[in-house]
């Protein structure tokens, strides 16, 4: 699953003739290019998209979405490293193999 998920920004920094940041998303902190919300700053919320802030979103509603999102189990899918991803589709049964 690829979602749309919201972060707030800890850090910017430009690299490359890019600009980008540590966003954290409820507790894991991954670097975002920032380039698509120029007007962004450093205590704000962005909706990230495979690596790209896509737009600028109020306080309120990111907590409750990263909320609705952990109460879902997506969050833990979404933010699993490539280890627990491989290990979680090894462990699903096959319907296939029935």
């Amino acid at each position: 699953m690829c979602l749309a998920v919201p972060g707030k920004i800890e850090e910017i920094l430009a690299e490359d003739g890019l600009t980008t940041g540590r966003v954290n998303f409820g507790g894991v902190v991954k670097k975002v290019c920032l380039d698509y919300v120029p007007e962004a700053k450093i205590g704000d919320y962005v909706i990230v998209h495979v690596g790209f802030a896509l737009s600028i979103i109020d306080a309120e509603t990111a907590e409750l979405t990263l909320a609705d999102f952990r109460a879902m189990g997506a969050f833990d899918e979404e933010f699993a490293s490539e280890a627990e991803q491989f290990a979680r589709a090894a462990a699903q049964k096959d319907p296939a193999a029935e």
